[in-house]
């Protein structure tokens, strides 16, 4: 039964911190983002460096971390020792979780700086689905939301 608690609380977590995962390539828009007009400015590759985007973390990684660690805890202690085990876990557990969600809302992604055609330099953060090189002609589409991205 003990073993049945904590595969479900394992599966809870899975997917919880599944949902978590966003997108943030060139090619990927928001639902409220469709069939809206966007900006298009034309222009040339100037620099491509990497970069990372970090999203903030929600919290759902540290508490079912703490749940499934203090449930596995439980279930390895005996008697008093059994509190220790299921606090010991349910801290260890925490912080995995937390560590855990960090390592998925954190992304590769390439910073690319724009000249356009009308002189004005501009940089645009996104995830890498597409390569980009220094003169590459390419065109950057802004949302009226203030969203930009950059797409050949």
């Amino acid at each position: 039964m003990r073993q049945l608690k904590a595969l479900v609380a394992l599966l809870i977590v899975g997917l919880a911190l599944s949902g978590c995962a966003q997108t943030y390539g060139g090619g990927t828009y928001k639902g409220g983002q469709t069939r809206m007009s966007h900006t298009v400015q034309y222009g040339t590759v100037e620099q491509v460096n990497d970069s990372v985007i970090e999203d903030s973390p929600s919290g759902i990684g540290a508490l079912g971390g703490a749940v499934v660690g203090g449930v596995l805890g439980n279930m390895i202690g005996g008697g008093k020792g059994r509190v220790l085990t299921t606090l010991g876990g349910a801290v260890a557990g925490g912080a995995a979780g937390y560590a855990g969600e960090q390592a998925i809302k954190t992304k590769k992604a390439i910073e690319i700086t724009v000249r356009l055609e009308n002189g004005q330099m501009m940089s645009v953060v996104q995830e890498p689905d597409e390569t980009f090189m220094v003169g590459d002609r390419v065109r950057v589409l802004t949302g009226n939301d203030g969203s930009a991205r950059v797409r050949h």
